[in-house]
């Protein structure tokens, strides 16, 4: 990743949550806390998922498995050098360590947002068209999804990387967050960046937006198909574990949409909502998706019974 020629910007400086000295200590104790628990939970997950071959096997673990780790890592690309920028004055990042951080922040993203849409498809196969469930969700297929989202994912990012690299940094380079994000960065450019943020709109933002729609979609075929097969018992139990998938999906999403569907304007607000997608909805998956599970929940005594805890 080679920096450009007409670029003299060699670092940028990463302002943070807020230029308070007296909040820094509670946002290291917090982001500390919530990062412990996003790796300790995500985890646990993995674990219990990939030591159990009943669960591995079956596609909606598989698909939770590679959603923990994409979580793992969308919590990782900024929260640990965050982490070591709240206690200190040395805000620093290098040109080439914040092209990295917007890099893996598009590419984990991205991945996540087509994997979520691929396991929204699995309980639409699972809850519609039960009978073809083991053939239209078989290994293969499920791989496919998986390899599918991260290729998406790739894509994406190197996409946004190719138009970002290339700018020129002459002057400013303080940007208004605790990482490095197109948004903020593209407005540091020694040049008019109007055609750029039209295409990073029509890049992030309607990826983000399309996304969503299908996840909404998905999951109102679900309540639809539950509704007019299941009892009243049936179709609250259908109904609160879509609204709770919704509800982390929004969390989610709805930063992304805000911060991304609107280009040449932001907001102060902004930098708190990406706390969102990168801190927040990272620690939320496992509980939602997975150890709300029951057939999880028994794996995991089952595991640590066989540990001797």
């Amino acid at each position: 990743m080679e920096q450009s020629n007409n670029s003299v910007v060699s670092e940028f400086i990463l302002l943070g949550l807020s230029p308070s000295q007296v909040l820094q200590l509670p946002f290291f104790v917090a982001f500390t806390l919530l990062y412990m628990a996003t790796v300790l939970g995500n985890l646990l997950i993995l674990l219990t998922i990939t030591s159990s071959p009943h669960l591995l096997h079956c596609p909606m673990f598989f698909l939770l498995s590679h959603l923990s780790f994409l979580d793992l890592c969308l919590a990782s690309f900024a929260t640990p050098r965050a982490l070591l920028g709240f206690p200190s004055h040395d805000k620093a990042i290098s040109f080439q360590g914040c092209m990295a951080q917007i890099f893996f922040l598009h590419f984990f993203g991205g991945s996540e947002m087509l994997l979520l849409i691929a396991m929204a498809y699995d309980r639409y196969v699972a809850i519609c068209r039960p009978l073809h469930y083991t053939s239209l969700m078989s290994r293969w297929h499920c791989l496919s999804l998986v390899v599918v989202s991260w290729s998406g994912g790739f894509l994406h990012a190197t996409i946004q990387l190719a138009f970002m690299i290339n700018l020129p940094f002459c002057g400013p380079n303080h940007v208004d967050s605790f990482f490095c994000d197109i948004p903020l960065v593209i407005k540091l450019a020694c040049t008019r960046t109007d055609a750029l943020e039209i295409i990073m709109v029509a890049n992030s933002g309607l990826m983000s937006l399309v996304s969503f729609l299908a996840l909404l979609v998905s999951y109102g075929f679900i309540l639809s198909a539950v509704r007019s097969r299941s009892s009243a018992e049936g179709t609250s139990k259908a109904f609160s574990t879509c609204s709770s998938h919704l509800t982390v999906a929004t969390l989610f999403f709805g930063p992304c949409l805000f911060i991304y569907l609107r280009p040449f304007t932001r907001f102060p607000m902004d930098k708190v909502l990406s706390v969102f997608y990168t801190a927040i909805t990272p620690l939320l998956n496992p509980i939602i998706y997975t150890l709300r599970n029951k057939e999880v929940k028994a794996a995991m005594r089952r595991l640590w019974t066989k540990r001797g805890v």
